[in-house]
């Protein structure tokens, strides 16, 4: 029993739920909720990542069983796909029961982000339009959080466009390490008909894109802000010189997953309001 238990856990994809859940938190903690209501929304949007790993592997299971992922525990039968469908409907669930208390728009726009992650998962991420469910998903962050305070209003644009640019980022960075394996088993989104090397630059474009919205959306500048997005830039550079020489291994992961944190702490802590 320890063992399934472990394996279901990993079929959640630890990493991303935590990393998302982690925003969520920061998020709102920076717009000022109430705790009750901070400990909702972080809950919450935990659910809906554990939802969204576990129908991941869930219905991925034969193309990763195809390529031989040992290292999911569907596709190496440490864990039936029955459980892993079961569990992720029942986090689905969770996900929005735990949103309701903070109120009908809230609860709508954590639907909204669901609704895009799963068809994500469904079959839209082996199409040209693979992107979009990333871009409405994150986008639409932002909102979730202001709209469960007390006084619920919509975000400010920039930072859902800031967070729509994170979500482009984080769709190239889930699909560069796997693009060979997915090639296999006729996964073609849009990332994969890119040339590896215009992918990398989409990449870093997108999280320039997102520090630049952060540190210059909501005018004056706050020094926080602009001191985020320099730090951005140099990491950028750094990344880009990386690809020119081919260089795509770990090295360039930990710059983009540092980018990303600067982003995030900008956008929760950088003086800028995230109401509009």
């Amino acid at each position: 029993m320890p063992s399934r238990v472990s394996a279901l856990a990993r079929s959640t994809h630890p990493g991303p739920a935590v990393a998302v859940t982690v925003v969520t938190l920061l998020l709102a903690v920076g717009a000022g909720l109430e705790v009750w209501r901070t400990v909702l929304v972080t809950l919450a949007v935990g659910l809906n990542q554990l939802s969204v790993g576990l129908s991941n592997d869930w219905l991925d299971a034969d193309r990763d069983r195809a390529v031989g992922r040992t290292d999911k525990p569907v596709a190496s039968g440490a864990v039936g796909v029955g459980a892993v469908r079961a569990a992720a409907f029942a986090t689905l669930a969770l996900a929005l029961l735990f949103t309701s208390p903070l109120g009908l728009p809230a609860t709508l726009a954590h639907a909204l982000f669901l609704a895009a992650a799963w068809a994500y998962n469904l079959g839209v991420k082996s199409t040209a339009f693979s992107m979009l469910p990333y871009l409405i998903a994150f986008g639409t962050l932002p909102a979730i959080v202001t709209l469960s305070a007390s006084e619920p209003a919509l975000p400010a644009w920039w930072a859902c466009a800031a967070g729509a640019l994170l979500g482009a980022a984080a769709h190239v960075a889930n699909v560069l390490p796997d693009r060979d394996d997915d090639a296999r088993t006729g996964v073609r989104g849009f990332v994969h008909r890119l040339p590896l090397g215009a992918a990398g630059l989409l990449l870093w474009l997108a999280l320039l894109g997102a520090a630049a919205l952060v540190a210059f959306g909501d005018p004056p500048p706050r020094v926080p802000a602009v001191v985020g997005f320099g730090i951005v830039l140099a990491l950028a550079v750094a990344g880009i010189a990386r690809l020119a020489r081919g260089d795509t291994g770990r090295v360039l992961f930990r710059l983009v997953m540092v980018a990303a944190v600067v982003i995030v702490i900008s956008l929760a802590f950088g003086g800028a309001s995230l109401l509009s």
